[in-house]
């Protein structure tokens, strides 16, 4: 196993994500982060403190509940009632590696007039079953299907790992 980001590096990554989420939403009405459970909801609420201390944003946020595992199987849902007339929606997940729990997670707001939905992941690793394709990267790493990657959010010393 091998770290592949240090604590000083993500806190870094998760900055310069959220100046250019501000940059591309200037004109938003209000930004939505919608966490996929578990560590995409961490990382969403990091970048919402972010967004927060350096824009005038409206920020909001909402969680995606849904089980990786068996996302085909399982209903997709949102921790509470959100309105998103016309609002800039930030699907938040830590990785991106098929794109298949992403394509789930945007079930819920299909049939929502938002202004636009974007994605944004800590790390893409670029192997792409489903044509997605993030907004917002905070590191690409090109690795093998059998390798995996850890996203570690706990306590004081974040960390990503391949193994």
């Amino acid at each position: 196993m091998s770290e592949v980001l240090n604590h000083q590096q993500i806190k870094k990554k998760i900055t310069r994500m959220a100046y250019e989420i501000y940059e591309r939403n200037l004109n938003s009405k209000a930004v939505v982060l919608a966490g996929i459970s578990g560590m995409g909801e961490i990382l969403a609420n990091l970048l919402a403190t972010e967004l927060k201390a350096i824009s005038p944003l409206e920020i909001e946020q909402v969680k995606i509940i849904l089980d990786k595992a068996h996302v085909a199987s399982e209903e997709v849902q949102l921790s509470n009632e959100i309105d998103l007339q016309g609002k800039t929606l930030i699907l938040v997940d830590d990785v991106l590696n098929t794109g298949k729990t992403l394509v789930y997670a945007m079930k819920p707001f299909l049939d929502e007039e938002l202004y636009k939905m974007e994605i944004a992941v800590l790390v893409n690793r670029s192997h792409g079953l489903f044509p997605i394709r993030p907004d917002y990267t905070g590191f690409e790493l090109s690795t093998t299907l059998n390798e995996h990657i850890k996203v570690d959010f706990s306590g004081d010393n974040f960390c990503v790992h391949l193994h």
